[in-house]
């Protein structure tokens, strides 16, 4: 592990990573990582509409 992915890791969860850092293929690796768990919670959220959706068909939309 790099010096700089060490000082990273030991950052709190919250702090940002210092992305200036990175090399421009990192920084496209990042990009491809994040639209993946875009893809993924996109899918979950469109799973629970449909779920939502048959409920609402067989109870009834209620308030």
């Amino acid at each position: 592990m790099a010096m700089d992915e060490e000082l990273d890791a030991m950052k709190p969860a919250g702090m940002p990573a210092e992305m200036e850092r990175w090399n421009v293929e990192d920084l496209q690796d990042y990009i491809d990582r994040m639209r993946a768990e875009i893809t993924r919670v996109e899918a979950i959220i469109a799973s629970k509409d449909s779920v939502n959706a048959a409920a609402a068909a067989l109870f009834g939309d209620k308030p």
